[in-house]
């Protein structure tokens, strides 16, 4: 009866075929390592974060929004859990779409032919970026005010103007109509909250789902890379079966969960002692509903824009434009570069394992001021370290980070002597 209606199923939708393709027929690389569990880590959180944000949408009021959540957090069975679930979830899902980035860099996952799968990855990860902003306002603490003042107000930066009206009205700043349309009224307001609600649990959602659907089958089309850069298509047996690909089901199923189990039992750590990440997950000041006459002691966005906001700080100089203006530009262009990675790498080789050590010595550089500029984003930017402002380390790390796509990326390979890769993979279990 159970293979009758698997069969009447299938006549009708390939569920078998689907499933066959993608899974148990998929023949992926034989020599996966630690790097690759960030992949399907991703997928587990995405799911965790739509649950969670299903749920609490029935409890949720954006014309009540920081009561709201009190009552989820006090008054709701188990609504404190859901709620920290979905603020966890957020840096977790950043955390590990960050390692999984860095994955792609170790081993050249975004070049030929794979180019369509990185670019569907960093439209991914600008949604991504786009949602948590979206939900960081939604709690309508002291905190989501003012970040979403400060960021909101970035867009008064451009300095265009729309053209004036029919009637003759004089034209207005393109940044001010932006910023106006944005907010949805002239002031952050239940408007704001109510637009960017709608955003975070409809649209985004929607876009989201839909690009990480293409990101796997554009994946399953040309085949996952793996740590020796080697096109496993290339080396096939008499049956058209990669020598040096194991099905994913069930080989990395089963591989994959012992690292699903890990990662849930950290989670779970940080979920039900460290919710709050010492202030960098939930900000204390979002404990308080938000205020327009009292400002946080500093404002800073939560630890996974810290990098760009670094960037955005650090930006001091005053050419044709006013600093504001340049600090968009710069922080839009760090995120804009990485779409284009695939063209500037010019380096023969996939692989780090492969490369020679100028490459290893500056793509490790290249995630430690990453890092750095992380830290100093969520930091006042008066600080200093060794006589260094926190602002001059910024300018440093923005500086070296333009540098190695610019330059070390499209050039590096010129000044150094890569080892040969093998015609098959190697290390596989």
């Amino acid at each position: 009866m159970i293979k009758g209606a698997v069969d009447w199923v299938d006549a009708r939708l390939p569920v078998v075929n689907a499933f066959k393709k993608h899974m148990s027929e998929y023949y992926a690389p034989k020599n996966f390592n630690f790097w690759y569990y960030f992949g399907v880590l991703s997928l587990v959180v995405l799911v965790n974060q739509l649950l969670t944000g299903i749920w609490l949408t029935m409890f949720y009021s954006p014309s009540d929004a920081f009561a709201s959540v009190e009552y989820i957090m006090r008054d709701v069975q188990f609504g404190w859990l859901i709620r920290y679930m979905h603020a966890v979830g957020a840096s977790a899902f950043f955390a590990v779409v960050y390692l999984h980035m860095f994955r792609g860099l170790l081993y050249g996952s975004y070049k030929p032919p794979r180019e369509l799968v990185w670019i569907f990855g960093m439209m991914i990860y600008l949604a991504l970026m786009a949602e948590g902003f979206l939900g960081y306002v939604l709690p309508w603490g002291n905190m989501s005010y003012w970040g979403a003042q400060v960021i909101i107000s970035l867009a008064e930066a451009i300095p265009f103007q729309v053209l004036p009206f029919v009637d003759g009205t004089e034209a207005a700043a393109m940044g001010e109509a932006l910023t106006t349309w944005v907010r949805g009224d002239y002031l952050l307001s239940e408007a704001t909250v109510n637009k960017f609600f709608a955003l975070h649990v409809v649209a985004i959602p929607l876009v989201l789902v839909a690009l990480v659907v293409l990101h796997i089958l554009a994946l399953h089309e040309v085949g996952s890379n793996n740590p020796d850069g080697v096109e496993i298509k290339k080396n096939k047996d008499e049956n058209g079966i990669p020598k040096d690909g194991i099905p994913f089901h069930p080989y990395y199923t089963v591989k994959d969960l012992v690292g699903v189990v890990v990662f849930l039992m950290v989670f779970a750590v940080v979920l039900f002692f460290f919710p709050d990440g010492g202030g960098y997950f939930i900000e204390r000041p979002n404990f308080t509903p938000a205020n327009p006459l009292a400002t946080p002691d500093h404002i800073a966005p939560v630890w996974y824009y810290g990098p760009y906001y670094a960037m955005l700080r650090a930006t001091t100089f005053s050419f044709l434009f006013d600093a504001k203006t340049w600090g968009m530009i710069i922080m839009g262009g760090a995120i804009a570069i990485l779409f284009v990675v695939p063209w500037l790498d010019r380096h023969p080789v996939k692989s780090i394992r492969y490369k020679g050590m100028l490459s290893k010595v500056t793509l490790m550089l290249f995630a430690l001021f990453f890092l750095v500029l992380g830290f100093l984003g969520t930091q006042p930017a008066n600080n200093s370290f060794l006589g260094i402002s926190f602002t001059g380390w910024a300018q440093i790390g923005t500086f070296y980070y333009f540098i190695f796509f610019l330059v070390i990326l499209p050039f590096g390979h010129r000044f150094e002597k890569s080892k040969p890769v093998p015609d098959r993979v190697t290390g596989g279990h």
